[in-house]
């Protein structure tokens, strides 16, 4: 049963691979400063292995069920909800420094289109292997465990704003991988996740951004073609409504 159902996350890296090595060819052909490298692949790769091995009978499942059982031990009424909102805290921070005039790696316009994608991979991905793993989440309400829906969108964001800012300082990052490390923390203690569920939604949401960042150029290209596509998005307040207008040559 492991091997059938968890085998999936295994398969589901191969089209992530293919992203990466896609973008990798592109970039060198088109001499491009996004060139696909190894390394920072390897954390969020072994997030997802270690989720994975949560469906077997190792050590990785008991210190799920131990996990489980002292927090619920410790602290069986705990019920804050904050994660609902915190998932999105990061990626809104981008917005917010932007708007405050502090600018990151791309205009909003570009970050807002490496943002979709990110969040379009980790959604498709998440949902594909909560339907096909059918884990029972701890408090026996359903079966879509596996992996943490919440702790991917906070961990994508969380790598979208490390990306926009890394530049500018590496404790914006750091705040934002901090959000998102308490928003997994949360769902352990109001008991709607297994820890290797945490785990591999963090690997989800970092791989998911990761690879946004390497295809986002190529497919801007393809899609504006070889126009002059520099344009901006700026906040605007008109007739009682607040919105953003967006300027530039397409």
């Amino acid at each position: 049963m492991f091997k059938m159902k968890y085998g999936l996350l295994i398969a589901l890296c191969f089209p992530f691979c293919g992203f990466a090595q896609y973008a990798s060819q592109a970039d060198s052909l088109s001499q491009k400063k996004n060139t696909f490298k190894v390394a920072p692949f390897i954390i969020p790769a072994v997030f997802l292995a270690y989720g994975a091995m949560g469906g077997g009978n190792n050590f990785v499942h008991d210190l799920d069920v131990t996990t489980r059982n002292e927090l619920q031990e410790d602290y069986p009424f705990f019920s804050v909800h904050a994660d609902n909102f915190m998932q999105y805290a990061p990626a809104a921070a981008v917005y917010a420094l932007n708007l405050s005039g502090v600018k990151g790696r791309h205009n909003l316009a570009d970050a807002t289109g490496i943002y979709a994608i990110s969040f379009g991979l980790m959604k498709a991905s998440t949902l594909i292997v909560k339907s096909a793993t059918h884990r029972l989440r701890p408090d026996g309400s359903t079966n879509n465990s596996f992996p943490s829906g919440h702790t991917a969108t906070s961990f994508a964001a969380a790598e979208f704003l490390k990306q926009e800012y890394k530049d500018v300082s590496p404790w914006i990052g750091y705040a934002g991988y901090a959000v998102a490390g308490a928003t997994g923390v949360f769902r352990l203690y109001n008991n709607r996740h297994w820890v290797s569920d945490v785990v591999a939604g963090a690997g989800f949401g970092i791989l998911s951004t990761k690879i946004s960042y390497l295809v986002y150029p190529h497919l801007k290209k393809l899609i504006m073609g070889k126009k002059n596509n520099d344009f901006t998005v700026a906040p605007m307040y008109q007739n009682k409504a607040f919105g953003f207008s967006l300027s530039g040559q397409f």
